[in-house]
């Protein structure tokens, strides 16, 4: 007689070897099939597909799962102290985050809605979004602009990059100071404003 237990386990190591299986294929190969993800996992096309429904859920939970190990990441950054500074360390620690993982977004943008991408963005979202709110408190950062604006705009500055980064226009390294220096200038208050004036 099957041991239920045992079933289960061997159904999440293969749902885990599935998923870093496509972490690593889409991170090579953006329009990787389900077949060499299955492949490259060392399971059969049909187990694939009984843990993953289609290749776009599968996609989906990739990034999820590239998100949430970045986010272990970001976890340790400072973001302590003049807020100015800290924008330049969370920008440099997310530029490398989503430079490595610009394959498994371009598969995203190919695969899922805006809602869904959207959803997915909430939470490395809400460390920017404390930073800004801090930085507008204290008058560093602008208030005369919604925090959900400037908070997109952050994230279209690392999209920016990364496409002028794969045209070969700018390096990675021009790449992450351009981010840093221009969405400072986006944040930053003019030096008029009133400090401590209550965000939008």
């Amino acid at each position: 007689m099957s041991n239920p237990q045992a079933l289960r386990a061997d159904a999440r190591r293969n749902i885990d070897r599935v998923l870093d299986a496509a972490v690593v294929c889409l991170s090579r190969n953006p329009d990787a099939t389900m077949q060499q993800i299955a492949a490259e996992a060392g399971v059969g096309r049909v187990t694939a597909y009984a843990h993953f429904s289609s290749r776009t859920a599968l996609v989906s939970a990739a990034l999820a799962r590239v998100i949430d190990r970045g986010d272990a990441v970001m976890s340790g950054v400072d973001l302590d102290g003049d807020p100015v500074q800290a924008l330049h360390r969370l920008v440099a620690a997310g530029w490398e985050l989503s430079a490595v993982s610009s394959n498994i977004w371009a598969a995203a943008r190919e695969s899922l809605s805006a809602a869904q991408i959207r959803t997915l963005h909430d939470k490395p979202a809400e460390r920017a979004r404390a930073l800004l709110l801090r930085g507008q408190r204290t008058g560093v950062f602008r208030t005369d602009l919604p925090a959900e604006w400037l908070i997109d705009a952050l994230h279209a500055l690392m999209k920016l990059a990364l496409d002028q980064v794969l045209s070969a226009k700018i390096d990675h390294e021009q790449a992450r100071e351009l981010i840093a220096r221009s969405a400072e200038g986006v944040w930053r208050a003019a030096p008029d404003d009133e400090a401590g004036k209550e965000p939008t």
